[in-house]
């Protein structure tokens, strides 16, 4: 999931989160200057936690984001040798967990160090790997208390930077109020209306939202994993589209497949405005744009109850 800019990513009557490129998180410090300048190599599996790590680290941090590119599947994703000397180097890492990045678990035993700080989002939480929707990254109060952890273990591994580590957490909490007076509204104006998705990408935060995801479980889980769906499944979201039963589709722009193509031009046909969310973060994005910017287009979608198109 740059600069700035929403634009329309498919047909006429899709709210979209457009990008215009993919790339790593901020550029990385030859280890020689990492040393001479005091610098943290750290590293976050996907971008949206690199973000966290580089607004909270600022100046003293150098972040790599592994999985960047929005417009990839990234349960396709393979690691580089690249990626293991990138990761080999690391001082701390923010991973997700719950099985959605588990190559980096075997990178880092491959590469064993004794000072690197990891934080697993799931580990973080205590979160069973029965958890159903590991995209952790889509609640804000989930990231807010990760870049609490990031804070904490940027100190720890260096202490004379304590403070200032400190007062970029404070900064960070602050920009959330945003994203959260954003769903407060949403709450507010939309409670409990009915929407529908492709799979559980945005889930978290559609029900800090407020609103009423009508699409079923096991069709969602079944698309996420990449399982041929249950025809029950499929009649019943083919039901919700043809009868307008939803305010809108939530819609995976980043994995599709034929089937989340034919719920697409239903919703399209029917009438039912396509908000495009994007399970890795656009480059160009802070955390806190993109959710504002998804959140956005959700709102634009239900209140103005026809398709519309995104700025």
């Amino acid at each position: 999931m740059q600069p700035g800019a929403l634009i329309p990513i498919l047909a006429a009557g899709v709210v979209a989160v457009a990008v215009s490129g993919c790339g790593r998180g901020s550029t990385r410090l030859r280890a020689d200057q990492q040393v001479r300048t005091g610098v943290i190599s750290a590293v976050g599996a996907e971008s949206q936690y690199a973000n966290v790590i580089s607004q909270i680290g600022g100046r003293y941090v150098s972040v790599s984001a592994i999985m960047s590119d929005p417009n990839t599947d990234p349960h396709s994703f393979e690691a580089s040798p690249g990626v293991a000397q990138t990761i080999s180097t690391a001082k701390l890492i923010v991973q997700n967990g719950l099985g959605y990045d588990p190559f980096m678990n075997r990178l880092e035993a491959a590469s064993p160090n004794a000072t690197r700080r990891v934080i697993s989002v799931q580990r973080l939480l205590r979160l069973p790997d029965s958890t159903r929707n590991p995209h952790l990254w889509y609640s804000p109060r989930i990231v807010a208390i990760v870049a609490t952890a990031v804070a904490r273990d940027l100190a720890s591994l260096q202490p004379r930077h304590a403070r200032y580590f400190r007062q970029q957490l404070k900064r960070f909490n602050r920009s959330l109020d945003a994203v959260y007076r954003t769903l407060a509204s949403l709450r507010s104006r939309f409670a409990a209306t009915p929407v529908s998705s492709s799979e559980p990408v945005a889930n978290y935060l559609l029900q800090a939202a407020g609103t009423r995801n009508l699409t079923t479980w096991t069709l969602q889980a079944d698309i996420m994993n990449g399982v041929d769906p249950a025809p029950q499944d499929l009649t019943a979201e083919d039901n919700l589209l043809q009868a307008r039963r939803v305010k809108a589709f939530v819609y995976n722009r980043q994995v599709t497949d034929t089937v989340t193509q034919s719920f697409l031009q239903q919703a399209l046909q029917h009438n039912i405005p396509v908000v495009a969310v994007y399970e890795t973060m656009p480059q160009g994005y802070s955390y806190q744009s993109w959710m504002l910017a998804e959140l956005h287009a959700l709102q634009r979608a239900i209140g103005s109850g026809r398709s519309t198109r995104s700025l």
